[in-house]
């Protein structure tokens, strides 16, 4: 599986533009855009280079981090999927394309959309650095998807959430009729977000999307509210890191919800955990949601078999065995 650890080729890269440039300007910078973006804002904030860079660092590593966590959910279900070519939809800086390159060594066309040009310049910056040959279009991905040759895999990164119902409903089907093979779409793991990931997921459905993860059939969610779907990756913090996010913590857990859906059925359909499972003194039990609804599986300390695969079960994990319900 592929680390979720923003690579080092891009930590040296945004590090070496970070020199001569005030700590303290761009912490505010990146407070700035982060208040924007929870209280729903888009990308409009980041006006120039020094925004960009600002964002990049601040939040580079908790969207790669998210979006290598959903790819390797892709990968282990689908461990021969092999894409040759990339549509980043809203790509920003070029976070989920960067992951993408990571964790499918297969991919050699890489084509990204976005409206903002002080993000699109970054990514080309960091392209260029890296002798990593990208074709960037400026623009909004709502219209400019329209232009867009198909891809094997597409993807949205924490994108969705910026548009309204209509533009989101748009895009989605746009970004389905562009997809070869694959299409995922991650967002923040707010109860808003699962929200509208399972709204994207219906409109899929409809279209004859079969999911791939991370549900394990294609009927609809069996969770109630205030329950929502979501799932959380730590990475680790680089001083630059802790610095611009005033963090003293040397780690970050990203909350984050995820839909890979594919134009084959899939065979395999495990189950998923959908929390950190509970442990005591007599049994460790694990929230699934399986085929048939969301379950309470539980291994008794006694069945130490049972019991051994579930200590090294972890929240987002696939379950290919039928586990025992409670």
């Amino acid at each position: 599986m592929t680390s979720p650890d923003v690579p080092a080729y891009l930590t040296a890269t945004l590090a070496a533009r970070l020199q001569g440039v005030s700590r303290a300007d761009a912490a505010q910078r990146s407070d700035t855009i982060s208040k924007t973006y929870r209280a729903g804002g888009g990308s409009a904030t980041i006006r120039n280079e020094s925004d960009a860079l600002a964002y990049a660092l601040a939040r580079m590593p908790a969207t790669y981090a998210a979006v290598i966590a959903s790819l390797n959910a892709l990968q282990w279900i689908r461990p021969d999927f092999a894409p040759t070519s990339l549509l980043d939809c809203g790509a920003g800086p070029g976070t989920a394309t960067w992951a993408c390159a990571e964790a499918f060594e297969s991919l050699a066309s890489f084509v990204l959309l976005d409206a903002n040009p002080a993000l699109r310049a970054l990514a080309m910056e960091l392209a260029r650095e890296n002798d990593r040959s990208i074709d960037y279009t400026l623009g909004d991905a709502t219209v400019k998807i329209a232009e867009a040759l198909p891809a094997d895999l597409v993807i949205a990164s924490y994108v969705i959430n910026e548009l309204t119902d209509a533009a989101r409903e748009r895009l989605v089907k746009a970004m389905w009729a562009k997809a070869n093979d694959t299409l995922l779409i991650v967002e923040p793991g707010t109860p808003s977000g699962y929200q509208r990931v399972l709204e994207a997921r219906v409109q899929l459905i409809r279209a004859g999307a079969h999911v791939i993860a991370p549900c394990p059939h294609d009927e609809p969610c069996p969770l109630v509210k205030p329950d929502w779907c979501h799932f959380s990756q730590r990475l680790q913090r680089s001083r630059v890191h802790k610095q611009l996010k005033s963090a003293e913590l040397p780690y970050e857990d990203e909350k984050f919800i995820y839909l890979a859906v594919s134009r084959a059925p899939v065979t395999l359909r495990p189950s998923r955990v959908l929390a950190q499972p509970v442990t005591t003194k007599i049994a460790i039990t694990a929230k699934l949601c399986t085929e048939s609804g969301v379950i309470a599986a539980v291994a008794p300390k006694r069945d130490k078999p049972l019991y051994g695969k579930f200590r090294k079960l972890d929240w987002g994990d696939a379950v290919f065995e039928q586990p025992l319900s409670e």
